[in-house]
């Protein structure tokens, strides 16, 4: 399956997202933002890995880009940016995440990733479903990025892991992630 996931997102995703739009860009906003601040928490925790520091770094500012492309969109469509519930998905899948080094660092960079091959996979969706033809442009022109996004956290840790080590915790947290979505949230959300 494409980016590693172990399912596609089920059909009433794509029809709550598209029915509550507002709330769906509200969330990307958040997420965006999300994405960042992990690339650069991870510069922070891992300063010993100086090999990771520039990706990290490019990968912070990228999502921050992203951050202010969504808050354009919205603010053409009149959608103020605000607190939000947010989806209870990333949470549920940072569980999995072991709490001794060098395991907690495979398992956060993962998990990371695994969110970008969610996004990724909802962003496509969006792009072809979507009847706003600015818009569905608009998502389509995130996919390479969210794609790439999840290959540079398993880039980076092939500078550490065994690729073998790396692809088989991958594995086990993909079996997770589907786990999580078959309990969805009960408001729409990029992740729910």
């Amino acid at each position: 399956m494409m980016l590693r996931l172990q399912e596609e997102s089920r059909v009433s995703w794509v029809e709550e997202a598209i029915k509550n739009l507002d709330d769906i860009l509200l969330d990307h906003a958040h997420c965006e933002k999300k994405a960042a601040s992990m690339a650069l928490n991870l510069m922070f925790r891992y300063p010993h890995h100086p090999q990771l520091m520039k990706s990290l770094s490019e990968l912070a500012r990228e999502e921050l880009r992203h951050f202010e492309q969504v808050l354009e969109v919205m603010k053409k469509r009149g959608i103020d940016f605000c607190r939000q519930k947010p989806s209870t998905y990333a949470g549920r899948l940072v569980s999995i995440v072991r709490k001794d080094e060098p395991e907690r660092m495979l398992d956060l960079m993962l998990c990371a990733a695994m969110i970008e091959a969610r996004s990724c996979e909802r962003m496509k969706i969006l792009s072809e479903r979507l009847e706003d033809p600015s818009l569905a442009r608009f998502y389509r022109g995130l996919l390479a990025c969210e794609a790439r996004h999840h290959q540079v956290y398993l880039d980076m840790l092939e500078t550490i892991f065994a690729r073998e080590v790396i692809h088989e915790r991958l594995r086990d947290i993909s079996k997770h992630e589907s786990l999580v979505l078959q309990t969805p949230d009960d408001f729409p959300r990029l992740h729910s």
